[in-house]
């Protein structure tokens, strides 16, 4: 019987897949320990992992070690080089989060735009007349600007074009011209949807060639009433720019959802800033999601184990 480690636990749904299929399945006591790894996936033949470290050092402590499935889509966390080296299938669940990323993407867009967060602290604190002080947008008519047409970037395009009213452009460098969604004009670089969008939203990863491509320089070329949204990752953009930024009322705000340092450092600026929402990485966190990204996660591993490919592979073995 082959053996299963979760070193942080999932909801039911991937694990009864897991059991159904005849594995053992073996939940770990739910922290991020290198130490702590290395000695429960000595006898593993697949991971089902979350976001805990899995350098060399863990896998080759895992010597029958066949595949990991990551639960959810960033794989920075997994030495996947190391991986292939070894012959250890990596996979991920890059369909099954879509959805909620791009709703909650919309949520933050919409707060931004009606000023929800500062308006309710306003209320809580007894200042009903603020409502008359703090400007206020329409979201109809204005023009969604996408960094990344992906998966996500889609479905966010979509909901906001044709749910919102909104105009909807991007850029996307790795998106063929010859498949775009309808009613997206597409943009020649990041600079052209910068400078005429009045929502800005990233759905890019963070690799190398973006780490900290939201910079003073990019954000200058958004309109003073332009927001910010991130979704995507943290390290995407330069947090003090953007800090400075809004400070400096070079734009009105932000929202996001992931941050370089997770969880935040109590000193982190960004959260004394009241035009700033911040979210603790929990788009994906839905009751649906959680159950669909484990279901997932524990089909690329049987895949791997039953002598098949995985459908989404990150590596190829």
């Amino acid at each position: 019987m082959y053996k299963v480690i979760i070193p942080q636990d999932i909801t039911e749904k991937g694990k009864q897949f897991l059991r159904d299929k005849g594995y053992e399945v073996i939940v770990g006591p739910g922290v991020e320990d290198v130490e702590v790894y290395k000695e429960i996936v000595k006898d593993a033949d697949a991971l089902l992992v979350r976001t805990g470290p899995y350098p060399k050092a863990v896998i080759d402590a895992a010597p029958k070690l066949k595949v990991i499935g990551r639960f959810g889509v960033g794989t920075d966390n997994i030495d996947v080089d190391y991986c292939t080296q070894k012959g250890i299938y990596v996979t991920f669940t890059p369909t099954a989060n879509a959805l909620s990323v791009a709703e909650h993407t919309l949520g933050l867009l919409i707060m931004c735009a009606h000023q929800m967060k500062a308006l309710d602290k306003a209320v809580q604190e007894g200042n009903w007349h603020l409502r008359n002080k703090v400007p206020t947008y329409n979201i109809g008519g204005k023009t969604l600007g996408l960094v990344g047409l992906g998966r996500i970037g889609a479905h966010v395009a979509k909901m906001a074009r044709l749910g919102l009213n909104m105009n909807v452009i991007a850029y996307d460098s790795m998106r063929p011209k010859n498949d775009v969604p309808e009613g997206i004009k597409m943009c020649d670089n990041m600079d052209e949807v910068f400078e005429n969008s009045d929502f800005v939203s990233l759905h890019i990863p963070c690799t190398e060639d973006t780490k900290g491509i939201i910079n003073q320089d990019m954000l200058r070329k958004m309109k003073p009433t332009a927001f910010l949204i991130n979704t995507g990752r943290g390290g995407l953009i330069v947090e003090q720019d953007l800090v400075n930024a809004i400070k400096g009322k070079i734009i009105s705000g932000a929202a996001m959802d992931v941050l370089i340092d997770e969880p935040p450092k109590p000193d982190n600026p960004l959260l004394k800033l009241d035009n700033v929402i911040i979210t603790p990485h929990s788009a994906t966190l839905t009751l649906e999601t959680m159950d669909l990204v484990g279901l997932h996660a524990a089909m690329g591993i049987h895949s791997v184990l039953s002598g098949q490919k995985p459908d989404w592979p990150v590596n190829k073995i």
